[in-house]
C-alpha cells in the first residue's frame, strides 16, 4: 500500500484572547483542537461542519498561511512544521489554495494575465514568452478564453472570477488542493459547473483536493471520503457511501436529517439539536458535544472520546460505540 500524500496528526491552533489596554491573554480560543486525517494521492477528501467548527483555519495551516500551535503536517514524505519560510514557499508550489470568495481573492488593480503569471514569477517558472503560453492555455482550460487575460476581475461575474481562482491554483502544477468553500458565493446553477469542472480538471491533471464546504449536498458530489468536523474536533471520518448511509455520530445523524429531499412523500426522523453552540473560548468538558446531544451518558461530560475506527474505513470520536462498532 502506497503512503498518503499528506498526513495530519494532532494539529491545534489556539488563538489568545487579549484583554485591557497592555494586551494581557486571559484565554485563549480553541478554534483547531487536536485534528488528524490523511489523504491519498488522487483522492478528495471533504471536510464538512457548521460555521466556525475550525475546518477553514485547518485548510489554512495545512499551507501555513496560519502557524499551528502544535502538531505535525507531512507532505509528500516531508514534514511541512519543519521547514523554513523559504523552504515552505517552494513547497507551496506543491499545494495551491483555492479560496471562498472570487471578489476578494483577486487583486482588482491587476489584469487576469498578471494574475495568472504571479505564480509562475515567483516560482521562477518559464520565460516571458512560456508563461503568456501557459497563461492563455489555463483560461482554456478552465473555460474561458484568452483574451480574457487582457480583462479585469470587476469585468467577469461570480463564477467567472472563481474559475480564475481555480486557473491561478492549477498554474504551478501542484499535487494537492485545497479548496476552502469555493463555490459557497456562487449560484446554486453556477455551484454544478464550477464542480464539474474541478472534477474534470482532477482526471486530466491528477489532482488530489480538499474540500471544504457547509453543504452536505456538495460534499456528497464531489467526496471520496468525509470528515465532519465539531468545535475544532473531526467527530466522524468515512467514505462518502457509508456516512450519507449510515452515519455513526449523533452530529453526523442530526446534520443529515436536515437536508431537504425533492419528493413530497419522502418522510424520515428530524432529529434536532437543541441549545447553542458553546464558545471556543470555553468548550465543555469531555465530549464537546455532549451538552446538545440526545444521547448523552455520564461519561460524555468527563471524557475526551478518541476517534477510532469502529468498522472498516469508518472512524467516530462517540462513547456510544465500542472498538467492535457496537452500540
Amino acid at each position: 500500500m502506497t503512503e498518503p500524500l499528506l498526513k495530519v496528526k494532532g494539529l491545534k491552533k489556539y488563538f489568545p484572547i487579549r484583554q485591557g489596554v497592555l494586551g494581557k491573554v486571559s484565554g485563549q480560543v480553541k478554534a483547531v483542537d487536536d485534528v488528524s486525517f490523511y489523504v491519498n494521492e488522487g483522492e478528495t477528501l471533504g471536510i464538512v461542519g457548521e460555521s466556525g467548527c475550525g475546518k477553514s483555519t485547518t485548510g489554512r495551516m495545512l499551507m501555513r498561511l496560519l502557524e499551528p500551535t502544535e502538531g505535525s503536517i507531512e507532505f509528500d514524505g516531508k514534514l511541512l512544521s519543519d521547514l523554513s519560510k523559504e523552504e515552505m514557499r517552494k513547497a507551496r508550489r506543491e499545494i495551491q489554495m483555492v479560496f471562498q470568495d472570487p471578489y476578494a481573492s483577486l487583486n482588482p488593480r491587476h489584469s487576469i494575465g498578471k494574475i495568472l503569471e504571479e505564480p509562475l514569477v515567483v516560482h521562477g517558472i518559464g520565460d516571458v514568452k512560456e508563461r503568456k503560453k501557459k497563461v492563455n492555455e489555463f483560461l482554456e482550460i478552465v473555460g474561458l478564453s484568452s483574451y480574457h487575460a487582457r480583462r479585469y476581475p470587476h469585468q467577469f461575474s461570480g463564477g467567472q472570477r472563481q474559475r480564475i481562482g481555480i486557473a491561478r491554483a492549477l498554474m504551478t502544477n501542484p499535487k494537492l488542493i485545497i479548496a476552502d468553500e469555493p463555490v459557497s458565493a456562487l449560484d446554486v446553477s453556477i455551484q454544478a459547473q464550477v464542480l464539474n469542472l474541478m472534477q474534470d480538471l482532477q482526471k486530466d491533471l491528477k489532482l488530489t483536493y480538499i474540500f471544504i464546504a457547509h453543504d452536505l449536498g456538495v460534499v456528497r458530489h464531489i467526496s471520496d471520503r468525509v470528515g465532519v468536523m465539531y468545535l475544532g474536533k473531526m467527530v466522524e471520518l468515512a467514505d462518502s457511501e457509508s456516512l450519507y448511509s449510515k452515519p455513526l455520530h449523533p452530529y453526523s445523524k442530526a446534520l443529515l436529517s436536515a437536508v431537504p429531499v425533492p419528493d413530497p412523500n419522502f418522510t424520515r426522523e428530524q432529529i434536532l439539536i437543541t441549545g447553542d453552540i458553546p464558545s471556543p473560548s470555553n468548550p465543555p468538558a469531555g465530549c464537546t458535544f455532549h451538552t446538545r446531544c440526545p444521547f448523552k451518558m455520564d461519561i460524555c461530560s468527563k471524557t475526551v472520546p478518541v476517534l477510532k475506527e469502529v468498522e472498516k474505513g469508518h472512524s467516530v470520536a462517540c462513547h456510544l460505540y465500542n472498538e467492535q462498532g457496537q452500540q
